[in-house]
């Protein structure tokens, strides 16, 4: 009888403890700090730190290359849309004054002064343009003797300013101008509504 009694006691012992366990909150493991923000970084006020600028692009110069002219040596001619009604007949350009030191077809020219006159003969070979009829011989007059010639361009009035940006010599009237470096001599006259330009080398 005492067995059945201590038993029993023991049984209700363990079950009691076992429902105090049961009803105890389950341990947790507190969670870990969070880490601490670093602080902004200041932004850096020392230019060796700041990033590099596009450079600026540089201006573009234009400048007309010349002494009195536009240029330091013959242009070629442009190709013309407009008829230069170039007659095919020797024409009378005008009357110049050369200075000393400068060649014509490969030779001398004295200085002195010259009438200039356009022949109907086609500069050939030597015509570089883009029609050859616009390139033509012409001739230097003293005394009335032939005494050089030298090709001489014929630009229509209209386009004149595709060739030269220098100021044209008044209608009838001429210019002798030394391009810029001293290579050449530029003969230019206005004439019937055309512009003529022989260029001549210098010795």
């Amino acid at each position: 009888m005492k067995k059945f009694v201590i038993a029993g006691t023991l049984a209700a012992a363990v079950a009691v403890a076992g429902t105090a366990l049961a009803q105890q909150p389950a341990q947790t493991t507190p969670p870990a700090p969070a880490p601490k923000a670093k602080p902004a970084t200041p932004p850096s006020t020392n230019a060796a730190d700041q990033p590099a600028k596009p450079a600026k692009k540089a201006a573009k110069k234009s400048s007309e290359a010349g002494e009195t002219a536009g240029h330091t040596a013959p242009k070629q001619q442009p190709n013309t849309t407009t008829d230069p009604n170039a007659t095919p007949q020797t024409v009378t350009l005008g009357t110049v004054r050369i200075p000393p030191g400068v060649k014509a077809d490969g030779k001398d020219l004295p200085a002195g002064s010259y009438t200039v006159r356009m022949t109907a003969e086609e500069a050939k070979p030597d015509a570089r343009g883009a029609a050859q009829a616009l390139e033509r011989w012409a001739e230097f007059v003293q005394g009335g003797k032939v005494v050089a010639r030298e090709m001489v361009t014929v630009i229509p009035a209209s386009e004149i300013h595709l060739v030269q940006k220098d100021t044209a010599p008044p209608p009838g009237g001429s210019k002798v101008q030394k391009l810029r470096g001293g290579q050449y001599l530029r003969l230019w006259f206005n004439k019937a509504g055309n512009h003529y330009l022989v260029h001549l080398p210098t010795a």
